[in-house]
């Protein structure tokens, strides 16, 4: 499960304490205002952590101790430019400029480096994912996460106190005294770094990118030159001024969204990636993940103008063809969100999620044969290491049994249950399939699973609801119904129909009466449902002002309230109204 919550509310030195102690797994996100960084775990112990767009601070490291020469460094970074698929680390330790040892030992300073920072953050929001791993080829280490509090403490305090002087980032500061200083003035090594860049150009961000000095030994330098009057503050840098910001903050904007949409935090990541179009109209990522985020969000008109933009400046491309029939199919476009399928196959004939989609839009458009031969592609191209997503099998013995092959349906189920035993689609999809077979307490099993695992899904909801009914239980069936009517208040006229017939057993007869006509306001050819509501109207009308001696008014009532079930010994039809979402 998650773990979320507000920097206000809970600091991180909590959060770290909580992870270790329980022994987690995982990657804990974290954002302060427009920064954004995280803090992987491994069994409770921290193994990497980094700040999105965060210099890299290792060849810094090895130069200021000495274990490089800058000629070295710049040779290294070079090569870096050539490949940039390669790590620095990986590079120097190629050419021989130092040791596995010396890295690993550095990499550990860069990663403490890096939680002591986010110690300073006070505002924002966290959220932990179990089971992330970071990106293939970080180097990991092993800190005790409470080895690092102490460190951590002293800093918090002491940034309160820079953050007095230096409030924002944004400032320019520059040199308020003449120099040469006097020589009675002793200034530290960062210092003196750090006064060719008050110039008053430089922000204080820019100064931290520029030195390749960590955020907190440039707040400490800067806070004692402050103090001893040697620089004054000159200025602010405007953060209006977008346009003029140099073509490397496109990639950080890129980068922050990136880390935001990760995470789920769309409204972050939308506000980036809307910053980068400021500065790069023509960027199609930045479309491409603003309509990814829309999807996310249920927005499918939003989702269709961005991934319309996309193909429309780019040309033909798999990806955004895949999610445009996504959003098209959620719109109930069917033909519009396979045609999108079709292009996407033809750009790539192979790709195993093109064909995953083709296939489950050809089964709702009832084009069975044609989705059980996609399905079939779909298993061929398939890496043989790949584990096929639940959502292929949910779909998969669909077209099976539609082909009248419920054997071959069932066992197609029971394969995905082995891999994915808690998706509830899955769950519902075979229990479908098992009711048509007559396997009536195998298919109930199968629906109260699917609404254990999903509460939220009407479809099980109303399955349940279903076979609860027609065994007679009432009450449990009234329950499942109202569940799935929470969730989907306009899933069927049958619903409300033996919703009403519940409650006119239950002597309800005006909640009856409500239900039966709002059944009949969804499907307003249903004749069983007028002739309940005919005949029950009828009788209370009789009742209100009386019936006449020998009225047959109640047993008419009776008969028309046992005009309930002709659907009770009939089985659920395979489902079409699952909605494909592509993890």
């Amino acid at each position: 499960m998650a773990i979320k919550g507000s920097l206000r509310e809970a600091s991180l030195p909590d959060v770290l304490q909580l992870l270790a102690m329980g022994g987690k797994t995982g990657c804990l996100s974290l954002t302060d205002r427009s920064h954004f960084g995280y803090i992987y775990f491994d069994s409770g112990r921290i193994c990497y952590a980094a700040i999105v767009n965060r210099r890299d601070r290792l060849g810094v490291l090895l130069v200021k101790n000495g274990l490089l020469d800058p000629a070295e460094l710049a040779a290294a970074v070079d090569e870096q430019r050539a490949s940039p698929g390669r790590r620095l680390g990986e590079i120097l330790i190629d050419r021989g400029a130092i040791t596995p040892e010396h890295l690993a030992h550095y990499i550990r300073i860069q990663v403490e480096e890096a939680v002591y920072f986010l110690f300073t953050w006070s505002q924002g929001s966290f959220f932990f994912e179990a089971d992330q791993q970071p990106e293939e080829g970080a180097m990991r280490v092993s800190i005790n996460p409470e080895n690092l509090l102490l460190e951590g403490a002293r800093r918090v305090d002491e940034w309160s106190l820079i953050e007095k002087k230096i409030p924002s980032l944004d400032l320019i500061f520059e040199v308020g005294h003449s120099l040469p200083l006097p020589d009675e003035l002793v200034l530290t090594e960062e210092q003196r770094r750090l006064l060719p860049l008050l110039d008053g150009g430089h922000s204080v961000a820019e100064i931290i990118e520029e030195s390749g000095m960590v955020e907190f030994e440039v707040g400490k330098s800067l806070f004692g030159l402050i103090q001893a009057g040697l620089v004054i503050p000159v200025g602010k840098r405007e953060r209006s001024t977008l346009q003029h910001l140099p073509t490397s903050r496109i990639g950080e904007h890129r980068n922050l969204g990136v880390a935001f949409y990760k995470t789920a935090m769309y409204e972050e990541a939308v506000r980036e990636f809307r910053r980068v179009l400021e500065l790069q109209p023509g960027d199609l990522e930045a479309r491409f993940l603003l309509g990814l985020i829309d999807l996310h969000r249920g927005d499918d008109r939003g989702a269709v103008h961005y991934l319309r933009q996309v193909l429309e400046r780019g040309g033909p491309r798999a990806p955004a063809l895949l999610n445009l029939a996504l959003a098209l199919e959620r719109m109930g476009r069917l033909d519009s969100a396979r045609s999108a399928t079709e292009e996407a196959l033809r750009i790539a004939p192979r790709s195993p999620a093109v064909l995953l989609s083709h296939a489950i839009l050809l089964l709702k458009s009832k084009r069975v044969e044609e989705a059980a031969e996609t399905f079939s592609r779909y298993r061929d191209v398939l890496p043989a290491a790949a584990r096929p997503p639940a959502v292929y099998f949910a779909f998969a013995l669909l077209a099976e049994a539609a082909l009248g092959r419920s054997g071959d349906a069932i066992d197609v189920g029971n394969q995905g249950l082995s891999l994915h035993p808690h998706s509830a689609p899955l769950l519902l999809h075979l229990g479908i399939v098992r009711e048509r077979q007559g396997e009536w307490e195998e298919a109930e099993a199968l629906y109260r699973r699917a609404c254990e695992e999903d509460p939220t899904l009407a479809p099980a909801q109303k399955s349940l609801g279903d076979a609860l009914y027609r065994r007679g239980a009432h009450d449990e069936a009234a329950r499942a119904y109202h569940n799935a009517l929470h969730h989907a208040p306009d899933l069927g006229d049958d619903v409300y129909f033996k919703l009403g017939n519940i409650c006119y057993k239950r002597m309800e007869r005006e909640e009856a009466i409500r239900l039966w006509r709002r059944s009949l306001e969804i499907n307003p050819e249903n004749s069983m449902v007028r002739t309940n509501l005919e005949v029950v109207e009828s009788a209370l009308r009789d009742a209100a002002v009386g019936p006449p001696a020998g009225s047959a008014s109640t047993a008419a009532v009776q008969r028309g309230a046992a005009r309930e079930d002709p659907g009770s010994g009939s089985v659920n039809p395979l489902p079409g109204y699952l909605s494909y979402v592509d993890d």
